[in-house]
């Protein structure tokens, strides 16, 4: 063992208390049995480990404590050290403790007794749990924004003709959702606020974002899928009011509103709404931006969507359903 050199003003008894204040401060039980399993000494022994701490109730089943008193015993006969863990079923949940049992030997090297150290590990096994999930739950948003992306590349290789159109394109719809993730992030993967969405994606086409984008109505936290596919929609909105819409005029502007529509026994859909006044530029079906306005992100929403240009102006309606977001 240690050998601790003691400073001459120090005593046995000094040592001894501070041990058990640390002992105690730590939340270590430490008992000490003879080679009959009789208790020779024990300190701090807290529930499950005391039943008079444990309102008079013994916390282990019989297989726990038949496994630590085999283990105790072994420990006992072949001198080598031994550790247990034990999840203890309780009001509040499963308590978990881990148990170290190591052999007690004399100045011959006999076995004497065994001394159990037990602590309590609950705090740490729910950390360790907590973090299996969120690594569990990173993986799985990972492959769905992966799987976007690939759905993103494959529709723009589609509808351009050059390889440069392709990574003007395909550049700006990353950024979209890098956007949109970084609102996803900020919020430990819950909750991305709707209108603080709409301004990062039409911000960066705009050098007056208060006079470019005019937002009223409800701001509901919407889940990180549908933060990444409605930001994309807004970024396909913005891109096309540069071209031709509202933002291509120094003095133009859009209106997006958000409304909730109540529907007889189901939670409210949010109707999500693009106005604004564009050019006289044709309508070109074959463009990835209606695709993903019209289908992909209503699709990926389970909501539906309209797109009407004519007369001067343009309007894009998105129902969301309600399990897409939340208005607390």
């Amino acid at each position: 063992g240690e050998v601790i050199a003691m400073h001459p003003a120090e005593s046995g008894m000094q040592v001894g208390r501070a041990l058990l204040h640390a002992l105690h401060n730590a939340g270590i039980s430490v008992l000490y049995q003879d080679r009959q399993m009789k208790t020779v000494w024990a300190r701090n022994m807290r529930a499950p480990w005391a039943s008079e701490t444990a309102d008079g109730k013994d916390l282990l089943s019989p297989a726990q404590a038949e496994r630590i008193q085999a283990a105790k015993l072994k420990v006992v006969e072949s001198g080598n050290a031994d550790q247990l863990e034990l999840g203890i079923p309780g009001n509040q949940g499963v308590r978990w403790f881990q148990l170290w049992i190591d052999a007690d030997r004399g100045g011959a090297g006999e076995v004497l007794g065994v001394v159990t150290t037990m602590v309590e590990t609950t705090e740490q096994k729910r950390r360790e749990q907590t973090l299996k999930t969120l690594l569990r739950e990173v993986s799985h948003r990972s492959k769905n924004l992966l799987a976007i992306i690939q759905s993103i590349a494959t529709q723009t290789g589609r509808y351009t003709e050059t390889l440069g159109e392709f990574l003007a394109r395909f550049r700006g719809r990353l950024q979209s959702l890098a956007s949109s993730q970084d609102l996803v992030t900020s919020s430990n993967w819950r909750e991305a606020a709707l209108q603080e969405l709409d301004s990062g994606q039409v911000g960066p086409y705009s050098s007056d974002l208060p006079q470019s984008l005019r937002f009223a109505g409800e701001n509901p936290y919407l889940n990180p899928n549908a933060a990444l596919h409605i930001g994309l929609a807004m970024h396909e909105l913005a891109v096309n009011s540069v071209s031709y819409g509202a933002l291509s005029r120094p003095d133009g502007h859009v209106e997006v509103s958000a409304r909730l529509e109540p529907e007889a026994g189901t939670s409210p859909n949010l109707l999500l709404t693009w106005k604004e006044a564009v050019g006289d530029a044709p309508r070109n079906e074959k463009r990835f931006g209606s695709v993903a306005l019209e289908r992909v992100v209503p699709m990926s929403l389970n909501g539906s969507a309209t797109l009407e240009i004519g007369k001067g102006r343009m309007e894009y309606r998105l129902t969301v359903p309600h399990g897409n977001f939340a208005t607390d």
